[in-house]
């Protein structure tokens, strides 16, 4: 089949990242107010943190997020001393059991 064009194949552009590879942020708004949630995979973790809402460790190497009230404009370093480590599915059961 010489001559016949070949298709052009765009390849997927890999998911948007934040800082240092990190997930990008958003924000949630709940019954508790509004949230800025930073998904960490899993290899960017090396310190345990104390999951506010369960009570348990995240281990390093666990992917989880890292979340701050919402004040509606971002800068670096806003809510530094607020930031808290979440396991995923504590963080989205928040309303159902509140933090620990």
């Amino acid at each position: 089949m010489e001559g016949v064009p070949r298709p052009n194949r765009r390849r997927p552009e890999p998911p948007s990242r934040g800082v240092l590879g990190r997930g990008v942020d958003r924000t949630v708004t709940g019954p508790d107010g509004s949230w800025v949630v930073r998904p960490l995979r899993g290899d960017t973790s090396e310190k345990t943190y104390r999951c506010p809402g369960c009570a348990q460790d995240i281990p390093p190497g666990r992917a989880h997020v890292v979340v701050w009230p919402s004040r509606g404009t971002f800068s670096p370093g806003d809510g530094v001393s607020e930031r808290r480590h979440w396991h995923t599915s504590c963080f989205d059961a928040r309303g159902r059991r509140g933090p620990r």
